[in-house]
């Protein structure tokens, strides 16, 4: 069994000289991140289609906002179902089931006739990307050495964007080989639809590797399968690793050992929820009130908002793209080694300043005789700049970093409820910001909604200061509630 070279036992919070079967890490970190790229490119493909839909479905601005959103509705059913669904089925049983979600939205929204059909294709998309955002990073904590537990979780983001930024690709090769989103490509449909249904293929593969990974020790202990959870400890870590963490996990489940529920959020002794469940309310919240959606999702309306082309606009995309996930790379050799309260700190001061800039650059646009708004002198240049710098700062951070923190610092007894609870806040969140651009970026216009963005990123540095708490080198046994 291969080895983790160059690394001592220490570096992985491993007690004996357990032999690291990295081949098996790797694979499992791989599959379960694919999950990630899926939730990227659903969550991107929309970027780029909205003139089709308006076209298609004859919708103004609060249309164009419902039906954006409508994922957002499907990801918070889905993040909280899959929180809970996780503890009954299993990780990898969860992931299985947000693969098939996936593969049915993706050839029913290109497919929709109406806005209705449209819509509930996108909620059951949402379904799928609610469960892959709680489920995927928990799965990775859950198999991963915990000395770089950081690292290998951060991949989610990576993958994440890695799917923006190809849905972001895909739709400007797409739209660019027709013309425009709304002109015809391949059998005489237009471009727009194909880039709905381009996803079906990356949801199959999805399906397909997740049948070569095994299940989860924790929720294998969970479940009094221990057998099997030995067995699949001793293929990552060797026999006698597996029976010290069989030992270690069974200790950290509550004492009357019953199967996980979402009453175990409750601290019985005070009758309250438990602090740990806030915070990670909180996090999951910030990360969404700094408006890192409107790019992903409105990046193309929003330049050309601002005076750029569309298929300028769509460029732009590519870059913010390609930037992400330089950043998520630094986050991946950062997060173990400086830490994750650091990163967040850094990222919400360097969003704070930005998104600052990116309101000052707009509230200067002006709008000539035929109604078309440009910004006016090096404005526009500067708000490209910050935006980018801003998506920079968020990538290196809070992106990563929340995920990260959700999949580990619950402890084991309530992990798949917490993530089902924060899940659901930030979809939520991720709902409210989402689906109130379209509005706010008319009245009262572009520059106060960024205001907005910026005093949350302002806030949630406070927030970080004040209660969370730093989880690096920490095994998942040792998480306090």
């Amino acid at each position: 069994m291969p080895t983790f070279q160059g690394a001592s036992p220490h570096d992985f919070a491993l007690d004996r000289g357990a032999a690291i079967n990295m081949r098996l890490i790797a694979l499992v970190v791989a599959v379960a991140t694919i999950g990630g790229f899926m939730f990227g490119y659903d969550s991107g493909v929309i970027n780029g289609t909205q003139k089709g839909l308006e076209a298609a479905f004859d919708l103004g601005a609060l249309g164009v906002g419902i039906n954006v959103g409508a994922i957002l509705v499907g990801s918070s059913i889905g993040a909280f179902g899959a929180g809970r669904l996780s503890d009954v089925i299993g990780r990898r049983g969860t992931m299985m089931l947000a693969a098939v979600l996936f593969l049915i939205s993706a050839l029913v929204a290109g497919a929709a006739g109406s806005s209705v059909v449209f819509i509930l294709a996108r909620i059951v998309g949402g379904l799928g990307v609610g469960a892959a955002s709680v489920t995927s990073p928990v799965y990775i904590s859950e198999m991963v050495p915990a000395g770089i537990r950081g690292r290998l979780s951060s991949i989610q983001q990576v993958m994440i964007i890695t799917g923006l930024t190809g849905a972001f690709l895909a739709n400007y090769v797409l739209a660019h080989t027709a013309g425009s989103s709304t002109a015809a490509l391949w059998l005489g449909l237009p471009a727009w639809r194909w880039m709905f249904w381009l996803q079906a293929i990356p949801a199959a593969i999805y399906f397909l590797a997740l049948l070569t990974i095994p299940e989860s020790p924790r929720y294998l202990v969970a479940r009094r399968r221990e057998e099997q959870a030995h067995g699949v400890l001793t293929r990552l870590f060797g026999p006698e690793e597996a029976t010290r963490k069989v030992a270690e996990i069974r200790a950290s489940l509550a004492a009357d050992h019953h199967r996980p529920r979402l009453s175990d959020l409750i601290d019985r002794t005070k009758g309250r929820i438990r602090p740990i469940v806030w915070v990670g309310i909180g996090l999951a919240v910030f990360q969404q009130f700094v408006g890192i959606n409107v790019v992903f999702y409105y990046g193309a309306t929003l330049w050309q908002a601002v005076g750029f082309t569309e298929d300028y606009a769509l460029q732009i995309n590519i870059l913010s793209g390609a930037l992400s996930i330089g950043a998520c790379l630094l986050t991946v050799a950062l997060v173990d080694k400086v830490g994750r309260r650091p990163l967040l700190l850094i990222g919400s001061a360097g969003m704070a300043v930005t998104l600052g800039t990116v309101a000052w650059a707009f509230s200067t646009a002006v709008t000539d005789a035929a109604g078309a708004v440009s910004l006016p002198g090096h404005a526009g240049l500067i708000a490209l700049i910050a935006a980018n710098l801003y998506v920079v700062f968020f990538n290196m951070s809070w992106g990563p970093v929340m995920w990260v923190m959700l999949g580990e610092m619950f402890p084991n007894q309530i992990r798949g409820s917490a993530l089902a609870v924060a899940g659901f806040a930030q979809w939520i969140a991720n709902a409210a910001i989402s689906v109130s651009f379209p509005i706010l970026a008319v009245s009262p216009g572009l520059a106060p909604t960024y205001v907005f963005y910026a005093l949350s990123a302002a806030v949630s540095f406070v927030f970080v200061r004040a209660f969370v708490t730093e989880t690096r080198g920490r095994e998942l046994e040792e998480m306090q509630g």
